[in-house]
């Protein structure tokens, strides 16, 4: 009988996290887990309280910034890291899941957090035509473990 591994199970929670995501550009997801253990989910969208973009602005979005970069939005890896520092989790050591490599930005944050281990399903570079994921050879740099998904089913 085959039974899912760990890496399955959060990458599938990620991709299922994702769909709540209210942006009209990409929907992403991360899982923030300790060991065996969820400590924190995450999906981009502006914080709680403010718009969600896909019914304040459908089809084009919320406005842009001068990077071209939505102007509201928090990525999946900051709402899952920023959800654990607010209930006091302890991320020092964890993994995380994400359905896009993490951008520069996030990638800074997933290294000063001290999260040790980095996994995701889809490439930030290839979404943005970009030449390469600055984000993840950010992290390898500074040896942060970095894989894209392989499923093991």
């Amino acid at each position: 009988m085959n039974t899912p591994s760990f890496d399955d199970i959060y990458m599938e929670l990620a991709q299922k996290l994702a769909q709540k995501s209210h942006c009209v550009k990409i929907k992403v997801g991360a899982v923030l887990t300790q060991e065996t253990r969820i400590i924190s989910l995450g999906y981009n969208g502006p914080p709680a309280g403010t718009h969600n973009c896909d019914q304040e602005w459908p089809g084009q979005g919320c406005a842009r910034d001068r990077k071209g970069g939505c102007s509201l939005a928090i990525h999946a890896e900051e709402n899952a890291i920023l959800y654990a520092a607010k209930n006091n989790a302890t991320i020092e050591g964890a993994t995380i899941y994400v359905t896009l490599s993490p951008c520069l930005a996030c990638a800074r944050v997933i290294f000063t957090t001290g999260i040790k281990k980095v996994i995701f399903l889809e490439s930030y570079a290839h979404y943005k035509g970009i030449e390469i994921d600055e984000g993840v050879e950010f992290l390898r740099r500074f040896k942060v473990d970095v894989q894209q998904y392989q499923p093991k089913l």
